[in-house]
């Protein structure tokens, strides 16, 4: 058996141990590229580290970092209760914008867990509230996360565009992150429509105040209650996800903790004023000055903390670490495979079938179809380098398949396996969750059969970039 097909094959069984046991696949990786760099490519430390992404780990930890302390000293809590009196308790406007702050805060740098985890618990409570579909309120604030989540600071956005760079193709970060949004807002749109979303229109508007569901204690009820994004979540029968949406957790989900000393989710208070400029900071940062994201995120957490170190002492706990394992270790690993050749050889063989757009939209496919039981961010850092040589024939416009591949890999995260799925159908109360469950399953399949099959269409066939 070739080096190339052992390599390719000690893929496979990482991403169905990842899926199938309580292994994070980032570990598994790294154990996979010890392994096989030694005793396949007979390469020493120091060549097995070689791809190990450093500047991705440095983004990883400093966005998760700040976000961390801007969720633990309430700043998301006031984001999205004023954009809820933004639209004057509109019940037809809140999916949309729920849909719109989920869409934000991973187009700023939350992972897009995290989004999920913090708005998935108010949104359903919303949608329990006034009648309004379970499927379509979690759908809206899935797709709003992936919406967002590949903007050119984003986690998604930065790790995509890192491997384009990387491998040498041609990229765009304003049309990968565009193509995102457009699928993910036209997709929402189709189940507004479909699931009720115009009769809503009739409705009036709701309390702002008892929309927002604030107690006492800081937040509503459904929100104290829902799983971090680095706890997990549960499945109907109970079993932990781990937060990387690669199989069972661990251990058990932890509740989002609450700060009893600032129960006012609608007062900006000086941290929270200090925490928006920091985000705000960051974005001028690297849109306008061209600075790292992961280095000055790191920067302006460490200044938050050092400002208000009560509000931040829990937040290096919060950082993303199973999702920074993940990353570097499947990018690590597939250092490996580019030393041994197998990059080029699998790309030879894709390239082979003689059908270049046929190709493309089988590679579209599998990663629609691992990403729902796995890692988005894990697919996407396996295939896009996988395509590197198919791609350099020229044939296939690299640009619209690089945005092809990675709206295919993350739109289909609505599956109850992944982990963003979960967490809605944990943060959904008074549902059937059974039912609810077969639901989004069904759903998830849907996606997964028609979408990456529109997207190879629309940005393939037309060969951008």
């Amino acid at each position: 058996m070739s080096p190339e097909l052992i390599s390719i094959l000690v893929l496979v069984v990482v991403f169905v141990i990842a899926t199938t046991r309580s292994v994070n696949m980032g570990a598994l990786a790294f154990a996979a590229a010890f392994a096989v760099g030694e005793l396949v490519a007979d390469l020493d430390a120091d060549g097995i580290f070689a791809g190990f992404p450093g500047d991705l780990f440095v983004v990883l930890v400093g966005v998760t970092y700040l976000f961390a302390i801007a969720r633990a000293n309430g700043t998301t809590d006031w984001l999205v209760h004023a954009s809820i009196r933004l639209v004057r308790g509109r019940v037809a406007l809140i999916p949309w914008v729920m849909f719109a702050i989920t869409g934000a805060l991973t187009a700023i740098g939350a992972v897009s867990p995290a989004a999920v985890a913090i708005v998935a618990p108010i949104a359903l409570s919303f949608a329990a509230r006034y009648g309004i579909s379970p499927l379509l309120m979690g759908a809206m604030v899935v797709h709003g996360a992936q919406g967002g989540g590949f903007s050119p600071i984003s986690i998604y956005g930065t790790i995509v565009n890192g491997i384009v760079e990387r491998e040498g193709l041609p990229g765009n970060e304003v049309f990968l992150f565009l193509a995102s949004l457009v699928v993910n807002v036209v997709i929402a749109g189709v189940m507004f429509v479909l699931f009720g979303g115009l009769k809503l229109w009739a409705q009036g508007a709701v309390p702002v105040d008892g929309a927002t569901g604030a107690t006492e204690g800081g937040g509503s009820p459904a929100q104290r209650d829902a799983p971090t994004e680095g706890t997990g979540s549960t499945t109907p029968s109970g079993t932990a996800l781990s937060a990387t949406g690669t199989g069972p957790a661990t251990g058990p989900a932890t509740a989002v903790s609450t700060r009893p000393e600032a129960p006012d989710t609608t007062r900006l208070t000086p941290a929270r004023i200090a925490t928006l400029t920091a985000l705000v900071a960051l974005v001028v940062a690297v849109l306008a000055f061209d600075l790292d994201a992961g280095l000055t995120s790191i920067t302006l957490a460490v200044i938050l903390s050092a400002a208000w170190p009560e509000d931040s002492r829990r937040a290096v706990g919060q950082i993303a670490w199973s999702t920074v394992l993940l990353i570097c270790g499947v990018l690590t690993y597939v250092g490996v495979l580019e030393e041994i050749g197998t990059i080029k050889w699998a790309g030879e063989g894709v390239g082979g079938i003689g059908v270049p757009l046929l190709a493309a939209v089988l590679l579209c496919y599998i990663g629609a179809i691992v990403s729902a039981f796995a890692s988005s961010v894990g697919i996407m850092g396996a295939l896009i380098p996988l395509a590197v040589p198919f791609l350099a024939q020229g044939e296939i416009g690299a640009v619209g398949m690089v945005a092809a591949l990675a709206v295919s890999a993350t739109v289909v995260d609505v599956s109850p396996f992944s982990t963003n799925g979960a967490l809605v159908l944990a943060a959904a109360p008074d549902v059937d969750r059974e039912r609810f469950f077969r639901q989004l399953m069904i759903y998830g399949g849907i996606v997964v059969t028609v979408v990456p099959a529109v997207v190879w269409l629309v940005l393939v066939v037309p060969g951008f970039g």
